[in-house]
């Protein structure tokens, strides 16, 4: 696989370069090359127009005797992109540049013939100047004189446009000023026409939130009244309420409650709150019995101790009512007297 890059090939001992025929080929020998036109140029057959720069597959030949300082000069020919008409060019190494032959015109081209017309009174200028010093002389003086001339022209047309000009240098300030106050005022109104948009944005947020509020506030109030309306103190009440509640239950008719007692509570709402309490016993009353008449009702009266104390233990007497253990005792006492 090396081998096929490889470029110095064997020759044999014997070799003779000599002995190798040689090629003959005919001296206008064409070959196909690919090239881009040079030039802008109008078909004389069917008037189409070829832009330079436009891809062409042209036969490329030597001119026969023709030379520019031993540098050879070739000869193109291209075909017409619509009428297929033949058109010839070849080489200008003197202008470096091609030269139309045959078959179309070269557009013109108004920037090359300044240069070539420059370039030609050039050439004549220096061909008189070669042999003749007294026109040297007379083309540098005449080109001062019209250097001077130029100068002074120039000149003249700076002073008159500073004569014409008239230029109020307090009108271009003031109006300077006046335009920076407008652009002032402007920026100013427009900050305060954002600010009253932001004000605007922030009370209707602000109106949507209290009104959101107020109906949350009424929803939370409509919820508590239909919940009920009781007082803290109620908490005294409730077992006589649960009680009342259970006997409606029951078919007997409910017992209505006085505001005094939702606001202290009865004597019988709790067994801790009856312990309390404690009834006076009247002055007529308070007497020791004899011992004789105390003997049957001792034992009455222990008995119903008995019952009282088991009764105060439950928070709630034989008959449904709760009395501490001192009013059921002075009740016994009084029961005896009599």
């Amino acid at each position: 696989m090396s081998e096929r890059k490889v470029l110095n090939k064997y020759y044999p001992p014997d070799f003779d370069p000599s002995k190798i025929p040689k090629l003959k080929l005919p001296k206008d020998r064409q070959y196909v090359v690919r090239l881009m036109a040079p030039f802008n140029m109008r078909c004389k057959t069917c008037g189409e127009y070829i832009y330079k720069g436009k891809k062409f597959n042209a036969r490329k030949e030597t001119v026969q005797n023709e030379h520019y300082m031993g540098l050879p000069i070739f000869r193109f020919y291209i075909k017409c992109t619509r009428c297929l008409a033949e058109v010839t060019f070849k080489t200008d190494p003197e202008n470096t540049d091609y030269a139309m032959e045959h078959g179309a015109t070269r557009n013109f081209q108004a920037e090359k013939l300044i240069e070539e017309e420059e370039k030609r009174v050039q050439q004549e200028r220096e061909d008189e100047e070669l042999n003749n010093p007294m026109k040297v002389l007379e083309n540098r003086t005449k080109d001062s004189k019209m250097e001077m001339e130029v100068l002074e022209n120039l000149q003249e047309l700076k002073e008159l446009n500073m004569r014409q000009a008239q230029v109020d240098f307090e009108g271009m300030i003031d109006q300077y000023r006046e335009l920076e106050k407008r652009e002032k005022e402007r920026e100013k109104e427009e900050d305060e026409r954002e600010t009253k948009e932001m004000l605007e944005r922030v009370l209707v947020k602000r109106l949507r939130d209290s009104d959101s509020d107020s109906e949350e506030e009424e929803e939370s109030s409509s919820q508590s009244k239909t919940a009920g309306a009781d007082k803290p103190t109620d908490i005294l009440t409730t077992d006589k309420h649960e009680e009342a509640q259970g006997s409606s239950s029951g078919g007997v008719k409910r017992a209505k409650v006085e505001s005094w007692e939702k606001s202290v509570g009865t004597l019988g709402g709790r067994g801790a709150l009856s312990s309390l309490v404690v009834r006076k016993k009247p002055a007529a009353m308070i007497r020791k019995p004899s011992t004789e008449e105390a003997s049957p009702a001792s034992k009455t009266g222990s008995k119903t101790t008995t019952d009282t104390t088991n009764a105060s233990k439950t928070g709630a007497t034989p008959n449904g009512s709760s009395l501490s253990l001192l009013g059921v005792y002075s009740d016994s006492e009084s029961n005896e007297s009599e």
